[in-house]
């Protein structure tokens, strides 16, 4: 049986004003056997899925360009390139995917594929993201895109060559880390098989 390492010793609400904040007082049993109490604060948001969207043939991908105010306020000009993402609510991270897709970009994506899922930021936010690729080809529109007005979104859909999108992130234009994994994913396997 394995032996507790973490005991949650006292959980304070800070705000549920847009998602949870919490302080948390925690006692962590460190190697040594000793035990530390920390406290830490903590952000639930929820879980999320991304989807990087690709076309091999015309070596290309289709990202988003939106407004997010946490990088305004830490120096950027806060309008950020993007693969389509969202908050799964309630869903299951595939069907929340091919939804996100659809109200982000337009295009209609049935087959997905599940790469990995990861922390982003695990030192202060809970958020797990589950990441998929998705091939799509220009009959898979079904629509303009540009996400929900009722959720704040006003987003400009982007199709750009491979080769573009790799030099926006390498010239720092596409600094997004979900996006700069995803486009690293398709360089090293998708990509390279079709050279």
């Amino acid at each position: 049986m394995q032996e507790t390492r973490v005991r949650i010793d006292k959980e304070e609400l800070l705000s549920d004003n847009w998602y949870i904040l919490k302080r948390l007082t925690f006692s962590l049993r460190r190697r040594d056997g000793s035990w530390q109490s920390q406290t830490r604060e903590v952000y639930d948001r929820g879980n999320g899925a991304v989807i990087l969207l690709y076309n091999l043939r015309q070596r290309t991908v289709l990202l988003t360009r939106q407004f997010r105010i946490p990088a305004f306020v830490n120096g950027h000009d806060g309008f950020l390139i993007e693969a389509a993402a969202g908050l799964l609510d309630n869903a299951s991270p595939e069907q929340r995917i091919r939804a996100e897709a659809e109200e982000e970009t337009g295009y209609r994506i049935n087959d997905v594929k599940k790469i990995y899922d990861l922390f982003m930021s695990p030192g202060s936010v809970t958020e797990r993201l589950h990441f998929f690729v998705g091939a799509y080809e220009p009959e898979h529109k079904v629509g303009d895109g540009g996400g929900l007005a009722a959720e704040g979104e006003d987003i400009d859909v982007l199709e750009l060559g491979f080769d573009e999108a790799l030099a926006m992130m390498a010239s720092g234009e596409i600094m997004d880390g979900k996006t700069v994994l995803l486009l690293q994913y398709l360089q090293l396997h998708l990509m390279s098989a079709q050279t």
